[in-house]
């Protein structure tokens, strides 16, 4: 069989038991609802051909029902011509090869991460079935292995996909829409349990015949290994996934992306295809943002200014950060101010250019590697000719129209009316985005009272730590925040994302990422941001401080806005991927203990009630088990969060790209054991790329080059340090009190004590010459940093082609084999 259909019913006996007539009327009324459009829904499955054999299955008190499903060779060829399927013309010899393994050939070096991997599927010359065509076709000769296993279950979705049942008005079409009525419980494609072909073989997989299924005591497709190790050629294809991919001994290996594309589709393997390059290309990041933080450590001991302040003991008394706050001394601020010297010296310029054009050259290559991995896996052209209308789209279209670059007449809905539907969605996304901004101003609200009350609490460890500790649990609280409304949001994404009616599984894809992305990107990224420009740069002077619905503006902790955002990052950061990895660990596998104790709680039960109960073993049941696949978005959106961070936030955390590299690595592994063992089989799905987030990366690579030249310029103490040091010292000696005001005269009289406070005033409260001086460098620095790294930026694209020479003669090449092929008059 290629796909199941699972739903539940209770047997009769029992549906009386329960409850007076009343209580019961709803749920019977429901029940005969769903049995009628269920009928009518196999009815149509038989009508359209489909080879059906049923298993039913007692599992507490309810029956299971297990619906298996099989196409014919007539039904494969019509669908095959229907859906621009691409099999093969000429077989290839697969020439994947990585740039390292290359570039350590050339040099001589043994390659640690290759793997000879059984079964490499082979590669070939496509173009779109044709059935009048079928003998030019490569294997044409044998029907049972013509279609690939994926490609059979992309046939058997369309048909249930786009089966009415009832009123199409009403929606009434498809399995999706039966599936969120509860009308089943399950429909997916099974895993493969037979041995893959060999290397010399054709790598498609036999087709199932139909009728009854031999009852074998090994379960279907089986992800691990046998203990005493495989038999020569015995693997199955999830079980060569699970030993040369899912496994964490091969963490240092490359993946094995043609057999992921094989089993899983070409979307699946494009995630992983892309998450693979990133992690590799966050190794020469990771290694430079150590050096800069090993080198900042050496800076440390060396650095003039903070040996000044720890020297200080009584010189300089610092004025109170809130009302009820005491007088403090600066020399108390020793050990924070070296650790924000960690990560603001003169190499985190450097850093910052490194990964401003490292992100620009991630993306050139990413399109290159895109754009061979498209011609080798057949979807080059798949959104702009090949990719069909949305079941859901055709079945709600008011019109139909003419497709310019098909000439195939097809539903349509107008564009105008989309726009206004978008519009409106765009009101609902930012008032939303609008409540997020009030809780970011909430928690900044706070952290300043929480800061004024342990300030005030009188214990000496509350009061020494009282910025820490209210800063640090803001943090938390934001993380928290962000999690609980992020599952909200997704919600209402959804049913927006519906209702603006977009024609192509692409497009409405590509819409409700970027509604999504956008909540999520000011959700985590805003305090951050407030950190990072706003915090301590409208505090005012004392006797004259800013205040904010009646409460003084935050200024920045002793030690700097720098050290903040640097802890903020890595709580955000570490904290976000320790959670999520956790979460990925443990709750497929709770999921997955809890849904096989339902299903196998009442095994004993089940003999000689009646019916054709399947062994405890029977593959669909085993199937069953398993998690359902919802998707790639939370995949993407995790990883797309984290190359925001690494790049944004850059200059304030040089370690970042190390902790995305080695949550990545972990990442690759953890994703792959879910695919393999933890999930039904997804149905296979093609795709051009990555889709829309490729777009996302390119403005967060935009925004990178904005955001650190910004943070340089106005939050660290690079361009006044290296200012003084040009006017005034070129040792530093005396920059401490340089960058200290003395409070006006009116506070001292009132509070009859002098102090300090960091800022560029005199006496009076007044900007001096060298604010406006410094305000000069900045933006001068901001707008010099952007230009020059935009202008490299654009030199590198400029220089690096999209798509590789060999893959354009390969085009070329399929292109004429696809003509010779299909030619009406073929001598």
């Amino acid at each position: 069989a290629d796909f199941v259909l699972v739903w539940e019913t209770v047997p009769e006996e029992l549906s009386g038991q329960k409850g007076n007539h009343e209580n019961r009327a709803l749920p019977e009324r429901s029940s005969t609802i769903h049995r009628t459009w269920r009928k009518k829904f196999l009815d149509k499955l038989h009508a359209a051909g489909l080879h059906m054999e049923k298993h039913t299955a007692r599992v507490e008190k309810k029956v299971v029902h297990y619906l298996l499903l099989s196409a014919p060779w007539s039904v494969l060829c019509y669908y095959a011509e229907e859906l621009q399927l691409r099999v093969p013309l000429q077989a290839l010899p697969n020439q994947t090869s990585h740039w390292s393994d290359r570039v350590l050939r050339r040099l001589g070096v043994p390659n640690a991460m290759a793997q000879e991997v059984p079964s490499l599927p082979l590669d070939y010359y496509t173009c779109p079935f044709k059935v009048n065509k079928l003998q030019w076709f490569l294997g044409s000769d044998k029907q049972d292995t013509f279609f690939s296993t994926t490609q059979r279950h992309q046939i058997l979705y369309e048909i249930l996909a786009t089966t009415q049942y009832g009123c199409s008005k009403e929606r009434e079409v498809g399995v999706d829409r039966l599936l969120s009525e509860d009308v089943f419980t399950a429909a997916f494609p099974l895993h493969e349990a037979r041995r893959a072909p060999g290397p010399g073989a054709p790598h498609r997989h036999p087709q199932p015949q139909p009728g009854p299924r031999p009852r074998s005591t090994s379960p279907q497709g089986p992800c691990e290994v046998p203990p005493e190790g495989p038999a020569a050629g015995s693997l199955s294809p999830r079980q060569i996934l699970f030993q040369y991919w899912a496994s964490w001994r091969k963490w240092n290996k490359y993946q094995p992306l043609d057999h992921v594309r094989k089993y899983f589709g070409e979307k699946v393997a494009f995630y992983f295809a892309w998450l693979g390059f990133y992690t590799g290309w966050l190794l020469p990041a990771a290694v430079t943002g150590t050096v800069v933080f090993i080198a900042g450590i050496f800076l440390v001991f060396n650095d003039v200014p903070a040996q000044e302040i720890c020297k200080s003991k009584d010189q300089f008394w610092m004025c109170p950060l809130c009302k009820s706050c005491p007088y403090w001394q600066l020399s108390d601020t020793c050990s924070t101010f070296m650790a924000g010297r960690l990560f603001d010296h003169g190499g985190t310029i450097f850093f910052s250019i490194f990964m401003s054009l490292w992100a620009v050259l991630f993306l050139e290559f990413w399109k290159r590697t895109n754009a061979s991995l498209a011609h080798r896996w057949d979807c080059s052209e798949f959104e702009d000719i090949e990719e069909r209308p949305r079941p859901q789209f055709t079945a709600m279209a008011p019109m139909t129209i003419i497709n310019p670059v098909t000439g195939a007449k097809e539903p349509y809905f107008p564009q105008r009316s989309r726009l206004h539907r978008i519009l409106a969605g765009l009101v609902v996304i930012i008032m939303l985005i609008a409540m997020v901004v009030m809780f970011v101003v909430s928690i900044i609200l706070y952290r300043t009272v929480v800061a004024i009350l342990l300030s005030s609490s009188g214990y000496f460890w509350f009061v020494a730590s009282a910025s820490h500790i209210a800063s640090i649990s803001s943090s938390v609280v934001n993380l928290f925040f962000i999690l609980i409304l992020s599952k909200i949001y997704i919600s209402l994404a959804h049913l927006l994302t519906k209702w603006e009616m977009h024609r192509t599984q692409t497009k409405y894809e590509d819409a409700f990422t970027f509604k999504v992305f956008v909540f999520q990107f000011v959700t985590f990224y805003s305090f951050p941001m407030y950190i990072a420009f706003f915090k301590g740069k409208f505090v005012g002077y004392p006797g004259n401080y800013r205040s904010f619905l009646g409460i003084r503006n935050e200024e920045c902790s002793p030690g700097g806005c720098f050290i903040e955002l640097a802890q903020e990052l890595l709580v955000i950061m570490v904290g976000k991927q320790i959670i999520n990895n956790v979460q990925e660990v443990a709750i497929p596998k709770l999921k997955c203990w809890w849904h096989k104790h339902k299903l196998l709680s009442t095994k004993k039960k089940t003999a000689g009630e009646g019916g054709s109960v399947p062994p405890e073993q029977a593959p669909w049941v085993v199937n069953h088990q398993l998690l359902a696949f919802e998707g790639l978005f939370d995949e993407y959106l995790e990883m797309v969060l984290q190359f925001g961070f690494i790049t944004i936030f850059v200059a304030a955390c040089p370690l970042a790209p190390l902790f995305a590299l080695l949550n990545n690595w972990v990442e690759i592994r953890l994703d792959a054991r879910k695919f393999v063992c933890d999930y039904r089989r997804p149905v296979a799905e093609r795709a051009q790329g990555i889709g829309i987030w490729f777009s996302i990366l390119e403005v967060i690579t935009h925004l990178a080059v904005i955001s650190n030249a910004f943070l340089i310029a106005f939050t660290s103490d690079f361009l006044p340090r290296a200012y003084y040091e040009y006017i005034h010292d070129s040792s530093l000696r005396g920059y401490v009190n340089f960058t200290l005001a003395y409070a006006p005269g009116d506070f001292v009289q009132h509070s009859n004590a002098t102090c300090r406070y960091r800022a560029f005033r005199d006496q009076d409260g007044n900007l001096t010459l060298t604010y406006w001086h410094l305000l000069a460098v900045r933006l001068g620095f901001v707008i010099v940093f952007e230009h020059v790294v935009f202008f490299i930026g654009h030199v590198i694209a400029c220089l690096v082609p999209d798509i590789p020479e060999s893959v354009e003669v390969k085009v070329k090449r399929e292109r004429y084999l696809a003509k010779e092929a299909l030619a009406e008059n073929k001598v």
